[in-house]
This record gives C-alpha cells, structure tokens and sequence, in this order.
C-alpha cells in the first residue's frame, strides 16, 4: 500500500476577510504525479501556499512528510520543493550563481552544472537572470526547486511561457522525477498536461474540492452523459459547467 505524504483535510482560509479555501481535501501518494485543476481564482496557488507553510489554514489540517508546514518550516524546506507562479530573482543574478546560492540551503544538493543541463539551461550559466527570456526564467525557477534534492515537489503553472521544446523537455523531466520516487503536485491549467502526466487529480471550484481520481474516471464519467466527450479538457469543461448550473 502506498504511503501518504500529503494530506489535507477540510481546509479552509479566508484572506482580507474573503473566503479562498472552503474545504480543499486531497491526499498525495509516495511516487504519485497528483494534479490540482481549476479555473482562475479556484484555490490552487493557495492551496500550495498553505503546503509550503506561507499560509496557514484557519480551519481543517495539512501534513506534509507527516509535518505541519508553518510548525515546521526547516524541515518541509528540506523536503519539499517549490516553484511558484510568481517567483523573481535580483535581474543580475545569474543563473549558475542563482543555482550555487540555493543549494548552499541544504545539506545534500544537487550539481549544478548537471541539474542546469537537466532543465535545458546548459548554454546561460552566466546569462543573467533580467536577461533570461520567459521561458528561460522558468526553467530556473523549476531547477531552484529541484535542487535540494526534494522528496516532494510542487509546481505551479510550470510550463507557461515555455515554447514546445521547452515544454516536452520539462514535461519528461517531471516523469524522471517520478521515476526517481518523488512526489509531484502539478498545478496546471493545461489538460492535455494533466492527462498525460498525472496519476490522479482535484479539481477545485470556488475554493472547495468537487472532485477527484484518475483522469480517465473523470473522462469516463463525463462520457456516460455525453458521448461526444473525447478528452480531459472536454470532461473539465462540462464538470465546470454543471458546478456553475447548481451555485
């Protein structure tokens, strides 16, 4: 049976006194590659804030690695890493030096020479960070979170900006990673990503989680009421709008 390293459980947070989370459950197995899906304004950046310990939940509970993330902020940075949406780095900075600065965090990291060969970034090893192209500063920030060598990984929006090549080249980066046994949580508004990439997935509407299983049940599901579902992104799509029909 395989171990549980996430788990959250009803939580729930209001930020400015506005309701963000309402109840957001999931769970995360050991080696699993787990999706949050949801439109603009769902949770999901606020739910891998609360992972990260950023943000704490006013009602419900988090575990991370079997930690509480705000109780225990050295050791989920140990274990876990993140790339967030809207990360930025000083635009001198550059990206070997960006790597060697992150790596001096933990005790057991990752090369980095190899690990920015790894995210196609072999050739700006001293391109400054202000003169990275988008997709180019993207890949940086999913090898700073990579470099601490993480047991858990979460990405958010990972392969926006990134052109086709970019994008299959981290996409089979993130398998390797499984395949090395780490966890991934993919926050991603990409279907044809999450579908061919994740075990499982949550979708969250309005903060809270409407469903969650493998892509295909999801599929399936939407199919048994309309068989002109081919796809993920169909199924998405007419699971919003039936959540939409019953607010």
């Amino acid at each position: 049976m395989s171990t549980t390293v996430i788990d959250v459980r009803n939580a729930a947070l209001r930020l400015s006194g506005k309701p963000v989370l309402r109840d957001v459950s999931f769970t995360v197995a050991e080696g699993e590659i787990f999706g949050i899906l949801g439109p603009n304004g769902a949770g999901k950046s606020t739910t891998a804030e609360c992972l990260s310990g950023a943000l704490v939940p006013e009602h419900g509970s988090i575990r991370v690695a079997g930690m509480q993330p705000h109780h225990d902020l050295a050791g989920i940075r140990e274990t876990v890493g993140y790339q967030f949406q809207s990360a930025q780095l000083p635009p001198a900075l550059r990206a070997r030096e960006a790597i060697e600065l992150f790596a001096s965090f933990y005790p057991s990291p990752r090369n980095s020479v190899e690990l920015l060969e790894a995210v196609g970034l072999g050739d700006c090893a001293k391109t400054p960070y202000g003169r990275m192209s988008g997709g180019q500063q993207q890949r940086l920030s999913i090898a700073l979170a990579l470099v601490g060598n993480p047991r858990i990984i979460v990405l958010d929006e990972l392969t926006t900006g990134l052109d086709p090549e970019g994008r299959r080249d981290v996409l089979e980066l993130i398998r390797q990673m499984r395949r090395e046994g780490v966890s991934v949580v993919l926050i991603t508004h990409f279907m044809d990503e999450a579908q061919r990439l994740c075990d499982r997935v949550a979708v969250l509407f309005r903060g809270t989680t409407c469903w969650t299983g493998p892509p295909s049940e999801l599929v399936a599901e939407a199919r048994g009421r309309n068989p002109e579902v081919n796809d993920l992104a169909d199924a998405y799509l007419g699971l919003l709008e039936e959540l939409r029909r019953n607010q």
